[in-house]
């Protein structure tokens, strides 16, 4: 047993976006991929959560673009559990480029959850003990984010490929709902630098469609997800001009 996951792939043509760089939605999954096989590694993975009628749930991703992965490069995924209280677990990660540069690093905040009462439980009364590895990839803080007054809301359909096998929208289609909600010439004319995600109440899978707020300050887009007065997620997304 290893208190870190190391796992090399390279990322391929269809994992990119028009201009060679890693899409949101795969660079979010690659970094839930990594955890979870991690977790099952650990004793407190998708096997040990199914026969005991638990889950991991979200509250925060923050994830650092300091290079964006291009297509066929090979890239090493690291990650680990950095620290945890009663009630919350932290889990880091980093991707690294072939010659060992640091690319992306991210931090994750999760709670367990009855799935009967869908209610937090305290860690080690439910799961058995795993390494904390205590080096942080982003030393970070899981916050509240400030809200905000939109300029726009776009409108996004819940499609059935969002849905996962956890029977609920699959936490990476939030960075994309979040990062499409910009329009296609801002979009077109920055590249993802950083992105924060609040998670806030899980979606139903038969919802017919999502709002998203956003107001875009500069390089700094605003976002929130919800359905009617229901908030579901904030976002906050930084962006690099292309120009």
């Amino acid at each position: 047993m290893t208190d870190r996951l190391i796992e090399k792939r390279i990322l391929q043509a269809y994992q990119c976006d028009r201009y060679g760089n890693v899409r949101p939605l795969i660079l979010m999954n690659e970094l839930q991929g990594v955890a979870d096989k991690h977790a099952e590694m650990l004793g407190c993975g998708r096997t040990y959560l199914l026969e005991n009628n638990l889950a991991w749930v979200v509250t925060h991703y923050l994830v650092d673009i300091l290079e964006l992965p291009r297509e066929n490069e090979e890239l090493t995924f690291v990650t680990w559990p950095s620290c945890q209280d009663a009630l919350r677990a932290t889990r880091d990660f980093e991707i690294r480029g072939n010659d060992g540069r640091l690319m992306v690093r991210a931090t994750s905040q999760w709670i367990l959850i009855d799935m009967a009462r869908r209610r937090p439980l305290r860690l080690e009364e439910h799961l058995p003990d795993w390494p904390i590895c205590t080096s942080r990839a982003w030393d970070r803080t899981f916050e509240k984010f400030a809200d905000f007054t939109p300029r726009k809301t776009h409108v996004m359909k819940c499609r059935f490929d969002d849905i996962d096998v956890n029977q609920h929208i699959n936490n990476a289609v939030y960075a994309v709902w979040a990062t499409e909600s910009v329009g296609y010439v801002y979009r077109n004319q920055h590249s993802l630098r950083r992105i924060e995600l609040n998670f806030k109440k899980e979606i139903k899978p038969d919802t017919p469609q999502i709002e998203v707020d956003v107001i875009i300050e500069d390089n700094v887009s605003y976002h929130k997800i919800r359905t009617g007065d229901t908030e579901h997620a904030s976002v906050i997304c930084t962006w690099a001009s292309l120009e």
